[in-house]
């Protein structure tokens, strides 16, 4: 078992791919319809996600997996076909969200820890017979203020750890997501301080567990100063902070990390990739599972209307291949505006 997870792991960090999350809630993808005027009904979410997953030139030539919602891994298209047929004809794996959310996490103020454990044995049985071949789970940590506190720290590694090994005994490869989250007003070197404990909290806890890392994947967020501090970070020194950080906690038994783009701009998620790719060899391989940073641009271009459908997937093929570049330390200032 433990084999075909590995497998499954080296094959979602292809060297030139990454991976499309596009796992978003009902509640959530509200949000980005809105953006385009569009209402959120089932029919606009299933256009919408077929559009990206029947774009071939991005699936098949940057693209390794896609993270599901529930509801899409369930979805057909227009003509009858299951949305995740058309995930694996262009070659990619299809994975599925299994946490139910950040909830408040009792007498510490402030803080959440993610849920989602009960049931969790029979729910990873059901996608297995749906499909899916991988799981995420995401833990968000708060980085200002006296936060975070150990209590949020080791609860939401805990649960980590027990995703992962449930994952594992399931059948499916869990992606572990500890994000550090970068809305607040703390510089780059309390980032820096909480994602090394957040991480090394998290490797103990997959020890304890008896997970095996080489059939897991890490979703970290980058080391970067909050949207709202004074002191901002060049695209370079996030870049040498994070993978500092990373070589410190991250065992070379882990096939690769794929970040999160965590409300970053796309050109800054994939120029801050193309800086770790850029700096040499590294114990694993680095690449993206970026939702937003790769979706924005084909949502708009899309605008909820079919006869856009193709200028939505040429955004969406740019923004991937522009990624797929920065895997690889390739990318360049210029194709974005030759774009």
């Amino acid at each position: 078992m433990i084999d075909q997870l590995a497998d499954i792991a080296t094959k979602m960090m292809a060297p030139g791919k990454g991976i499309l999350a596009a796992d978003e809630s009902t509640g959530s993808i509200a949000k980005r319809l809105e953006s385009i005027s569009a209402p959120n009904t089932e029919e606009n979410r299933r256009d919408y996600r077929e559009m990206l997953f029947s774009s071939k030139d991005a699936m098949s030539k940057y693209v390794s997996g896609v993270i599901l919602f529930d509801e899409t891994l369930r979805q057909k298209a227009k003509n009858g076909t299951p949305l995740v047929e058309f995930i694996t004809a262009a070659g990619a794996i299809p994975g599925i969200k299994l946490d139910t959310g950040a909830k408040p996490l009792p007498f510490s103020p402030g803080e959440t820890v993610t849920e989602g454990l009960d049931g969790l044995r029979e729910r990873i049985k059901e996608y297995v017979g749906l499909g899916a071949k991988f799981a995420k789970w995401r833990a968000t940590i708060d980085p200002t203020g006296k936060h975070p506190s150990h209590n949020a720290i080791h609860a939401n590694a805990h649960a980590l750890a027990r995703y992962a090994a449930l994952c594992q005994e399931g059948g499916l490869v869990p992606i572990v997501e500890p994000e550090v989250l970068m809305d607040g007003d703390n510089d780059i070197d309390a980032c820096m301080a909480v994602t090394e404990w957040m991480l090394k909290e998290t490797y103990q806890e997959l020890y304890y567990a008896n997970v095996a890392l080489e059939g897991t994947i890490l979703k970290p967020n980058m080391v970067l100063p909050g949207k709202k501090s004074a002191k901002k970070a060049s695209r370079e020194e996030v870049a040498e902070q994070t993978v500092k950080v990373l070589k410190r906690c991250v065992p070379s038994a882990v096939p690769g990390i794929a970040f999160l783009s965590g409300g970053q701009s796309d050109e800054d998620a994939t120029a801050h990739l193309h800086y770790m790719n850029a700096l040499g060899p590294l114990p694993w391989r680095l690449t993206f599972s970026y939702g937003r940073a790769l979706q924005a641009a084909a949502l708009k271009a899309w605008s909820g209307k079919s006869e856009n459908v193709a200028a939505g997937q040429r955004a969406f093929a740019h923004r991937a291949r522009m990624n797929a570049l920065a895997t690889q330390g390739k990318w360049e200032k210029s194709l974005e505006k030759a774009a």
